[in-house]
């Protein structure tokens, strides 16, 4: 399932920011797009993304803009009181030496910046990830809540159709029989009643579609079992979705009745939309 989620976290350092991002897809894919002070904490990243998320192309974003204060400058003054004694102590055999100051700011240790804490960072990247992670978590269910109730309001045009179907069955058999005697009738005068009867029920059996509802049924229960679960459906939902569409398939394929053939269409229409919204659950 699609989803976003983002926040900031003020360091002594500087500022952290994370983004995460989500595409549908059926296993779990994770870039990370890491500064270089956080280049180290990639694995502790991913374990941590992985234990939240098990589905989905997701991008993680972590950003680090150093602060003013983070980046001043301080100049060792009992250094550089050293190097003045020194260069005193020197001045006598040395009448000629002078130093600049650039010359004395790039000796080693003249400055000094006010550096980053590796460890504490990166315990404040985590921080920062774990609270934007669950934002992120909560974006995916509140996604997921819809797309399930929107696949449930489908299942139930399923289960009016095929209810709908199965109080036209009697009224089709009554029909059907009442074609095939008469044409039966008109092409076999005096014929044996019980043959007749006998061409009449392998007809009707041929027409007899209890087993599709009744798996239609079955199929509709099982689906709303599915979504009681707490872990991920999209595979078992799949498979039902073939057999929805096999029996719309048969249905289709036994009807004699321009009422059923809309119905099995209408069938297949809804199962397609389903298969559409199924693409996007975890």
């Amino acid at each position: 399932m699609t989803a976003y989620a983002s926040g900031e976290r003020t360091t002594p350092w500087g500022t952290l920011g994370c983004e995460l991002r989500a595409v549908n897809h059926r296993f779990l894919e994770l870039g990370a797009r890491l500064p270089d002070e956080l280049r180290a904490l990639e694995p502790a990243l991913r374990e941590r993304v992985s234990t939240r998320v098990s589905r989905g192309k997701v991008d993680l974003t972590l950003r680090f803009r150093s602060s003013e204060s983070a980046v001043s400058l301080q100049v060792d003054q009992a250094l550089v009181a050293r190097l003045g004694e020194l260069a005193a102590g020197l001045r006598g055999s040395f009448p000629e030496l002078r130093v600049g100051l650039v010359e004395l700011l790039q000796f080693p240790g003249v400055l000094q910046s006010q550096a980053a804490d590796p460890a504490e960072l990166q315990a404040q990247a985590l921080a920062l990830l774990d609270s934007v992670l669950a934002e992120f978590v909560a974006a995916r269910e509140r996604e997921g809540g819809k797309l399930v109730a929107a696949i449930l309001e489908r299942v139930d045009g399923i289960e009016r159709i095929a209810g709908e179907v199965r109080g036209l069955v009697p009224l089709i058999r009554e029909g059907q029989r009442s074609k095939l005697q008469a044409r039966l009738a008109e092409l076999a005068q005096g014929a044996d009643p019980a043959r007749v009867e006998q061409e009449l029920v392998l007809s009707l059996q041929k027409l007899d579609v209890d087993e599709e509802l009744d798996r239609l049924s079955s199929h509709v229960d099982e689906i709303r079992r599915v979504f009681r679960q707490k872990e991920p459906v999209g595979r078992r939902l799949d498979f039902l979705l073939q057999e929805f569409n096999r029996e719309a398939n048969t249905l289709g394929s036994k009807s004699v009745d321009a009422r059923t053939s809309n119905a099995a269409v209408e069938l297949k229409v809804l199962i397609d939309q389903i298969r559409e919204q199924v693409q996007n659950i975890e």
